[in-house]
């Protein structure tokens, strides 16, 4: 197959989301981000996310930042690693070095 072929539609970010990256597990479901527009905030998992989907340190999520606290956001999806790998090469993740 053909890198063509193995591409896949993801998910990808809405109106007042943005792309982020875990660099820190705080506990107590809050995570530290690095965020696209070069902001650090912190991230809160939401319940619907806490048993079904495992965040860990390095991984590519979508945060929607609140509106009444800048430097706080909600997690909103997480990206598997080959998906991850994806938005790299598609350069959606330049500013997340």
């Amino acid at each position: 197959m053909t890198e063509e072929t193995q591409r896949k539609d993801l998910r990808m970010p809405g109106d007042g989301e943005m792309f982020a990256r875990v660099t820190e597990m705080l506990g107590g479901q809050r995570v530290r981000l690095q965020c696209d527009d070069g902001k650090k905030r912190m991230g809160r998992i939401p319940g619907r996310m806490r048993f079904r989907t495992w965040i860990d340190t390095d991984d590519i999520v979508v945060i929607d930042p609140w509106d009444w606290q800048d430097e706080k956001a909600d997690i909103e999806w997480r990206y598997e690693g080959a998906n991850a790998d994806q938005l790299q090469r598609e350069g959606h993740l330049e500013n997340l070095v």
